[in-house]
């Protein structure tokens, strides 16, 4: 009996034995257990731990991958330490089973991206470290799990230029937020209003010209340094930053602050100068000054314009343009508008003839141009000698003397319309197709105008002049469309643009129901097929029917 008693303790003092990984200490403190293995060479994390484990310390190794088998099922762990490793790569779902995870340490290591299913389930997570390593994206669903839990996050000394400021402005429980020693050089206006427990703010050393007005700053007394700071104030870093000190910034000047070291960095007679220690008054900024804009521009209907304008001030002004009609131009398939004062118009109209108005803006205040855009119309002539006579009432404007009740013009309109074929027909496009204009010098583009006999409305469509046919589409089934196709070139005589007829012609695109009859063809020469094969088949039975019987009777 006491030899039995004896081999079961030590086969239970075996047993504890392998649960604690080679070379780590295990802290049996009940009712939690410590497992540290800090300095002992692991390459990957062991797969002997005791799933009951409550603090997990893995520093100073060399591991270099993250699976989601290494902590499966460790559902009482706390604490997890995983800093000054080499690991590069976190496998997606890797802490799901870390349900009551509060602290993650993963600093000093060489992780570069975060993405969303890389911390997923970590439901109560308050302290996440990412700081030291190479990071340079963060996906913006990455923190979901742990928007309302999370306390601490540590981003310091990456790479960072983005941060994903949506996520940031929904940490509402968070009380310290670390982004120093990044590329930052933006900051959204607004992005810190909800976080009402933010003690701490370090922004040092990034790339930030201006630091916009935020409502926690204005709500609460800011801080250099948290010694002797009252319980609510906030502590603010930002020195280390090339601030551009001018009018955005005089909002921060006026706050309450303690000594501190942060400087200028621009203009030229603020530099290197400390910034709590600069006069209100010098905090200045320059109205926008129009330096330079397009002058009067002419245009061919049709063809793309680029309109110029250009401001100087401080801050720098943005540039916006305002329409001949008083509307305000934004970015359209038509028309571009550039943060460098350029506006694009790939498809001038006549429409756009007028006045636009270029508006250059900044904190101090604005300043306009006119510029001014003529569009010219294209001609619409039969050829380049004719005139242009007057059309009968109808609502098609296709060629102005296309619809001449002079019996020369209408020969001249037919020899005209076979230049131009339609090669196919459907119920929705038309293909059409025209000979070399080899007559026709210096061609730029050809132009396909096209209306219906029930529309007023016009299409103009611009084909490269390589071009020889031109596939119409999104036409209407069972309607009368009227086409013609023009050659667009420059004149030697008046150095202007001209235009000069190819052809025209008039086509009733097929009705829906042609479907139906194809569907039809289509299954007569199947069953056409079907037939033919029988036969076949049939011709080749027979055939060894007729051999099988003389060779039998060859064999008797």
């Amino acid at each position: 009996m006491e030899r039995l008693i004896l081999y079961l303790l030590m086969l239970s003092i075996s047993v504890k034995a392998q649960v604690c990984p080679k070379r780590c200490m295990c802290q049996n403190l009940s009712p939690s257990l410590a497992i540290l293995c800090a300095r002992t060479g692991l390459l990957f994390v062991p797969t002997v731990i005791d799933r009951r484990t409550v603090e997990l310390r893995l520093t100073d190794n060399f591991i270099t991958v993250i699976r989601r088998k290494d902590f499966a099922n460790m559902t009482s762990l706390l604490h997890l330490t995983l800093s000054r490793n080499t690991i590069s790569l976190i496998m997606p779902y890797t802490f799901s089973d870390l349900k009551g995870l509060r602290a993650l340490h993963l600093d000093s290591n060489r992780i570069t991206v975060v993405g969303d299913d890389h911390f997923r389930g970590l439901t109560n997570l308050r302290h996440l470290i990412l700081s030291n390593n190479q990071l340079v994206d963060i996906s913006p669903n990455a923190f979901d799990d742990f928007l309302g839990t999370l306390e601490d996050l540590d981003l310091s000394y990456n790479n960072l230029v983005h941060i994903p400021w949506e996520t940031i402005g929904r940490l509402n429980n968070v009380n310290t937020l670390n982004m120093d020693h990044n590329l930052i050089d933006y900051v959204p206006e607004g992005i810190f209003a909800n976080l009402h427990k933010l003690a701490r703010l370090d922004m040092t050393s990034n790339k930030l010209k201006k630091i916009p007005p935020d409502p926690l700053f204005l709500r609460i007394p800011v801080y250099a340094k948290s010694k002797g700071s009252p319980f609510t104030s906030l502590v603010l870093s930002f020195g280390g930053n090339p601030l551009h000190c001018n009018c955005e910034l005089l909002w921060l000047r006026r706050l309450t602050r303690e000594d501190d070291l942060e400087t200028c960095a621009s203009p030229p007679d603020l530099m290197a100068k400390y910034f709590w220690t600069i006069p209100e008054e010098e905090f200045i900024c320059d109205p926008p000054v129009i330096t330079r804009k397009s002058p009067k521009t002419f245009v061919m209907e049709g063809q793309a314009i680029s309109l110029k304008c250009k401001a100087n001030g401080d801050p720098d002004p943005s540039i916006h343009w305002v329409s001949p009609e008083g509307k305000l131009i934004s970015n359209t398939s038509r028309t571009v508008s550039y943060d460098n004062g350029s506006l694009d118009i790939n498809i001038a109209t006549v429409k756009d003839t007028g006045v636009f108005t270029c508006i250059a803006s900044n904190a101090a205040g604005e300043s306009t141009a006119p510029v001014e855009l003529v569009v010219n119309p294209l001609p619409h002539l039969a050829n380049s000698t004719s005139r242009v006579r007057e059309t009968e009432p109808g609502p098609s404007d296709i060629l102005t003397s296309a619809k001449s009740t002079s019996t020369s013009s209408n020969d001249t309109k037919i020899q005209q319309d076979r230049k131009v074929v339609l090669v196919e027909l459907t119920t929705n496009s038309a293909l059409i197709k025209w000979p070399s204009q080899r007559q026709v010098p210096g061609i730029r583009m050809y132009q396909v105008q096209y209306n219906s006999s029930t529309d007023d409305a016009l299409v103009y469509r611009m084909i490269p002049s390589t071009s020889k046919d031109f596939l119409v589409k999104d036409l209407i089934s069972g309607r009368e469309y009227e086409l013609c196709v023009l050659a667009v070139y420059d004149d030697g005589i008046t150095t202007l643009t001209a235009t000069r007829v190819v052809g025209c012609l008039q086509f009733t695109t097929e009705q829906e129901y042609s479907h139906c009859q194809s569907i039809h063809t289509q299954f007569l020469g199947g069953t056409m097929i079907i037939i033919i094969g029988g036969i076949i088949v049939a011709s080749v039975l027979v055939f060894i029917i007729i051999q099988w019987g003389t060779h039998k009777g060859w064999s008797q």
